[in-house]
């Protein structure tokens, strides 16, 4: 196994978390009867330029396919999030009716329909069925594709080039690196802007968030990595912020290496915090595993006493990084005996593996559980407050993750 990026061999194990379905292969009643298919779930570390990554054990099209269940508008606070980004951008950048924005992996339109309400030229790039059909259905121009550098060619014919490239939460999620930013690189126009958004490795090891690798993250990415990756393909990041979002996020801002862009002091900045954390030195990649253990350990040791004491409990937030936790922790519907989201996409299907089902929110106000266990613990603050009622029968929120936490 080489490195997705530099090429190098990859000797070092960064965790292992054993075997589980892709996170977001949701079941279907009559999926019950039938076998999953399970796939290694190992992280390696590059030797030469600190890559964390995941083989490729399913393909990245099986993996995102027409059926995916993950539809972006159903969180109000992702919602949110997106609208200030827009807001922002298009006063730090200027964009109007002349400039042409193009988003990749756009999902159902949740970003773009603030671009488009003010009236400036965009569309979208999305390979899930599902979803592209959504944002049409809303309006939003979308093609239905797996970005890469020869997509990117016809695009470039089709639409001409892009004033600003958006890339919120990808660029971890494509196989094949080096083709994705090649990509960015030729859709990108002479003095246009790329933004990225995606999580941070420091915050993952720090925050012990093993929960969010699953099979559709193929890269795990420090800030110095990502400016390599970029710069090999020509392009250089002038400015980036951390961001609360998905437990801490980066958001780079990029341009061609001889665009004009002045670089703020906060690039600086951030190397300098990954340097003096050890991001360069071999010796932090290790150390994760046992406390992913403990934590898994201290999970499942807590429904185990729920189910002694006869406590009822409850999940809600039908989350890929819950069904990691759960598949790690072999956590059955004997244990958690439902899972409620806000999204119907979701609701009436089974988390893959576990096989615990999936209910609307009503389902809590009926069932009046013990414990709501949060699986989409960066959503902690919203679903919260959302969820408020259950302390009118004494109900209590866990978290598992940086530790276990009753609330």
């Amino acid at each position: 196994m080489k490195c997705r990026f530099c090429a190098a061999p990859l000797h070092y194990v960064f965790l292992d978390l054993g075997t589980a379905p892709p996170s977001n292969a949701f079941l279907r009643a009559g999926d019950l009867d039938a076998a999953e298919a399970w796939f290694p779930l190992k992280l390696h570390v590059c030797g030469q330029c600190h890559l964390v990554q995941v083989d490729e054990v399913q393909r990245h099209d099986a993996l995102f396919s027409g059926d995916y269940v993950y539809f972006s508008s159903y969180s109000r606070s992702w919602l949110d999030h997106a609208e200030h980004y827009v807001s922002k951008a298009v006063d730090i950048l200027g964009l109007g009716p002349g400039s042409l924005v193009m988003e990749i992996a756009s999902n159902d339109g949740y970003l773009l329909q603030y671009i488009q309400a003010r009236g400036i030229p965009c569309f979208g790039i999305e390979p899930t069925a599902s979803t592209a059909k959504a944002a049409r259905e809303v309006g939003i121009e979308t093609h239905e594709l797996f970005f890469g550098r020869n997509s990117a060619l016809e695009l470039t014919v089709s639409r001409g080039k892009s004033n600003l490239i958006i890339a919120n939460n990808v660029l971890a999620h494509v196989p094949d690196i080096n083709d994705f930013v090649a990509g960015l690189a030729t859709a990108l126009a002479p003095g246009g802007t790329i933004t990225l958004e995606f999580p941070h490795l420091l915050q993952l090891v720090a925050q012990r968030q093993f929960d969010t690798v699953y099979h559709e993250h193929f890269s795990y990415l420090s800030f110095h990595t990502t400016q390599h990756i970029l710069a090999a393909h020509g392009l250089r990041i002038w400015d980036v912020e951390e961001l609360p979002t998905h437990g801490g996020s980066l958001r780079l801002w990029a341009c061609h290496s001889e665009a004009t862009h002045g670089e703020t002091p906060a690039v600086a900045a951030l190397l300098e915090t990954e340097r003096t954390r050890g991001m360069l030195e071999m010796s932090y990649y290790q150390g994760l595993q046992p406390l992913a253990n403990a934590i898994k350990n201290d999970f499942l040791r807590f429904l185990l006493d729920c189910k002694r004491a006869g406590k009822h409990v409850a999940g809600y937030g039908a989350a890929a990084k819950g069904n990691t936790l759960l598949n790690y922790a072999g956590v059955r519907p004997d244990l958690l005996d439902y899972v409620a989201d806000a999204s119907p996409h979701k609701q009436g299907r089974y988390l893959p593996g576990s096989r615990i089902p999936v209910v609307a929110e009503a389902r809590i106000r009926e069932t009046r559980p013990d414990f709501v266990v949060i699986l989409p613990w960066n959503l902690r603050e919203e679903i919260t407050g959302q969820l408020a009622y259950i302390s009118g029968w004494g109900g209590k929120f866990v978290t598992a993750i940086p530790h276990l936490e009753v609330s």
